[in-house]
């Protein structure tokens, strides 16, 4: 990638995480960037072009994580678990994805809702493509590969952000264990 693109992003990453998706402007950007904003224009039609890029290089990085914490010789849900939880714990401690769910909240913008909803949607399409093989190496019972990734991406959400606003945050291992108490009659033994 372009050197001065890189720049670009990484600047737009940070005004973004400071300021939010709505609180920036190209004239920031190009300000932290030290570049004029026409050579902004020379990268990106728009703000949203640029927001949409950076968000597929967050992506690219979760799903690098999710990989790394795919063990070998791991259960189905072992692995499956590894990478949700990985991907989660990535997503709540970056700056940027955690201003843009508060953004989305509060101002509901389209922008930043079809920002989230394609990590969303690349998560759950990743642990999809996990389950189709395990299903196909007779490690896991037959299922509707997609639903059962959406299903399992929301549960790790309430468990990773909703339970811990009321109640003591859950390890990883009693994750695990919740995991295959709720979903653990899809393994072959």
């Amino acid at each position: 990638m372009d050197a001065k693109k890189q720049l670009i992003m990484e600047s737009a990453k940070k005004s973004f995480s400071l300021f939010g998706y709505k609180g920036t402007t190209m004239d920031q950007i190009a300000k932290i960037a030290g570049v004029g904003k026409a050579t902004i224009y020379t990268f990106f039609a728009n703000k949203e072009e640029l927001l949409h890029d950076i968000i597929q290089s967050l992506i690219t990085e979760m799903k690098t994580v999710a990989e790394k914490a795919i063990t070998e010789g791991a259960t189905p849900f072992e692995k499956i678990h590894g990478a949700l939880y990985e991907i989660l714990v990535f997503r709540k401690e970056h700056e940027l994805l955690i201003q843009l769910s508060h953004e989305v909240q509060q101002f509901g913008s389209p922008v930043t809702i079809e920002a989230m909803a394609s990590i969303e949607t690349e998560v759950v399409q990743f642990i999809s493509e996990h389950i189709e093989r395990a299903i196909h190496n007779g490690t896991m019972k037959n299922c509707e590969p997609k639903m059962t990734a959406f299903i399992l991406f929301k549960l790790y959400v309430a468990l990773v952000f909703d339970w811990e606003k009321q109640n003591e945050p859950l390890t990883d291992e009693r994750i695990l264990k919740l995991l295959q108490i709720y979903f653990g009659n899809f393994i072959n033994d």
